[in-house]
């Protein structure tokens, strides 16, 4: 069991708010991984929850954070690439104590870490993983907004217009309607209702040239480590794959596993990252890679 914790912020558009947060923590853990939802989850996601239990046994502690606004208090809402929200978290009282900070995103939640790693001078930031992170946004928006993902879409974008919703129970200044954001069917429409004009882009296509994380592969900072399904229907490898030779010799590791799904993977795959049992499965295996990084 862990304790929730706020962590203060200023949401440029609506103002002072916060994030809310969950730290599980034993007292005696030198290292923490910070852990980030996919789009239109929380913290208590249940592939979160599930990562989280892993590392405790591995001795890490985690705090398992909701970026601005997903934990429907209204207090804004993120978009993916709001380095921000990790840059508060990593300044809060909630991680001083800590001497090494990692951080692991899953699915877009793996796009804000990679924005990260590229982005900021965090010193005690040791290494970012992404799980079924794609790297480019536009071709991931629309093979998302294909009629073939329907039930993924609308799942995503329920939890992204009850995001929506909660701010416009609080705050007049809205970016688009509410009714018509609860209309939109397509990431397209989302992006061109709220995202766009929220962030002060002119389309969404010119915020998806902008915030691509392809676009930042070149300055990452740490170790950095996506991991891919070869079957993931929601982020194939390809929405990953074109952009890499864009960083660092050394900076970034690519694994595609041949068994799994979207967050899913099957035991017994080797990430050939740590010399670890691959049968504990993919985060004990990032777990044990970070626990190198900080020999």
């Amino acid at each position: 069991m862990g304790r929730d914790v706020s962590i203060p912020i200023v949401d440029e558009r609506f103002g002072p708010t916060s994030l809310s947060a969950t730290l599980c923590a034993g007292g005696d853990e030198q290292d923490v991984v910070v852990l980030v939802h996919g789009l239109g989850g929380s913290r208590r996601a249940g592939y979160v929850q599930r990562a989280a239990r892993v590392l405790h046994r591995r001795g890490f502690a985690t705090l398992a954070v909701d970026l601005r606004g997903a934990d429907r208090r209204g207090g804004g809402f993120y978009h993916v690439a709001q380095t921000e929200d990790l840059r508060a978290v990593c300044a809060s009282a909630a991680l001083r104590a800590f001497a090494n900070v990692f951080v692991l995103g899953f699915s877009m939640g793996g796009h804000v870490a990679v924005h990260f790693a590229a982005g900021e001078d965090e010193r005690r930031l040791r290494g970012v993983a992404g799980l079924c992170t794609p790297l480019d946004l536009q071709a991931t928006q629309r093979h998302i907004d294909a009629a073939s993902n329907f039930v993924y879409r609308h799942y995503v974008l329920r939890g992204m217009k009850q995001i929506y919703a909660a701010v416009s129970r609080r705050h007049q200044q809205l970016p688009s309607p509410p009714r018509d954001v609860a209309w939109c069917r397509t990431f397209h429409e989302w992006d061109r209702l709220t995202i766009a004009p929220r962030y002060g882009y002119r389309s969404p296509e010119a915020f998806y040239a902008d915030r691509s994380a392809a676009n930042v592969l070149h300055r990452l900072r740490v170790d950095t480590l996506l991991v891919l399904a070869r079957n993931d229907p929601v982020v194939p490898p390809q929405l990953a794959l074109s952009a890499i030779a864009a960083a660092p010799v050394g900076r970034l590791r690519v694994r595609v596993l041949p068994r799994g799904g979207h967050l899913e993977f099957a035991r017994g795959q080797s990430l050939g990252v740590a010399d670890v049992d691959p049968g504990d499965g993919v985060i004990d295996q990032i777990a044990a890679h970070w626990r190198l990084l900080v020999r």
